[in-house]
Parts: C-alpha cells; structure tokens; sequence
C-alpha cells in the first residue's frame, strides 16, 4: 500500500507573493494610464493602481512575516517591484512634463541611487554580507511615495486639490535629499567590506 503524503505548497505562490506579483503587474498597466497625461479619468485610474500597489508594498511585508511566508523568491522580486515602479513613475512624469525644468534633477538622484544601490547589495551578496534597511531609508520610501501619489494625480489632482503638483514637486526634492544621505550611507558601508576584502 502506497503511503500518502500531503502535498506541500509551492512558495512561488504564497499570499506574499502573489502580492508582490501584483505589484510587477501594476508597473505596465500604470504606465499605459500614464500615455494619456491630459486625459483625467485615465490619470485618477494611474493615481488607483499606484496607491494599490503602494499598499501591496506594505502588505507583502506584513505577510511574510506574520504568517511565515519569507522565502528567497519574494526577497528577490520585493526590492525589484519597488523599483521598477518608482522607475517607470519617474520616466512617465518626466516624459509627460509633470517633472520638468529643475525638478528632473530630483528625478535623476533618484534613479542613480536605485541603480548604485542594487549593484552594491549585488556585490555585497557575492560577499554573504546583508546590507540592512535604515529608519532614514524607510523615511525616504515613504516621502518618495508620496510624492509620485501626488505627481501621479497631476493635472488631475490640481482640479481636486489646487497645488498637488507643486506639493508633489517639493515632496520629491525631499526625497533626493533622503536619497543622497542613504545612498552615500550605503556606499560607505559597500566600499568598507571592499577595502577589507583580502
């Protein structure tokens, strides 16, 4: 008689990260609603899904750790969801003219910490060495976010709340500026263990 043995759930598909799957597939479907910048309805339909996504960010977390549902995959694709939807925000405003003149520097800054940040936790997990999320970096995401909410709703937003570029605007020059300290914190920490490494 063969024994049974109960089948073990895949951890590609916990409620962590089917959430985090969400998020990859908010990226496109927030970048087609963008093409239309001048258009209100498709703008406060972006400004939905990123706040949808924006909650699934935080969820994911929550629920990985409350149920015990951590696994390689969702550490992987986690850090790679937030950026691809902070990229592809940043692109579209900038592309749509919401950011523009000065205010594409903030953009920039940004989207070179990204990068400079995951080729250092890249190199550094060659190394088996952590790099550890700091109060000011998750003050910097939660600026950030804000920000591209604000940026997202655009011209839009302005019929509902006059000034919601402008705040956005200055929201994300806050967040560059959060961005330069984590980013240089980060750097300090990656060139130490490359100065020792033997």
């Amino acid at each position: 008689m063969n024994a049974v043995f109960p089948q073990r759930r895949s951890q590609a598909w916990t409620l962590a990260n089917c959430l985090t799957y969400g998020r990859l597939v908010a990226v496109p479907v927030l970048v087609a609603l963008l093409f239309w910048p001048e258009e209100h309805k498709a703008r406060f339909a972006a400004l939905a899904v990123f706040i949808a996504a924006g909650i699934t960010d935080y969820l994911d977390g929550y629920v990985a750790r409350t149920y015990a549902q951590s696994s390689a995959l969702g550490r992987m694709l986690d850090p790679i969801a937030d950026k691809l939807l902070v990229a592809a925000c940043l692109l579209m405003l900038v592309a749509d003219h919401t950011v523009a003149g000065a205010s594409v520097w903030a953009a920039i800054v940004i989207l070179c910490r990204e990068v400079l940040v995951s080729g250092l936790r890249e190199y550094l997990a060659e190394l088996k060495v952590g790099v550890p999320v700091s109060k000011v970096a998750k003050y910097k995401t939660t600026v950030q976010l804000m920000s591209l909410g604000f940026l997202v709703a655009g011209p839009a937003g302005e019929t509902v709340l006059p000034g919601t570029i402008t705040i956005g605007l200055v929201l994300l020059w806050i967040a560059a500026a959060l961005t330069l300290y984590t980013g240089w914190d980060y750097m300090r920490a990656g060139i130490r263990h490359v100065i020792d490494e033997p």
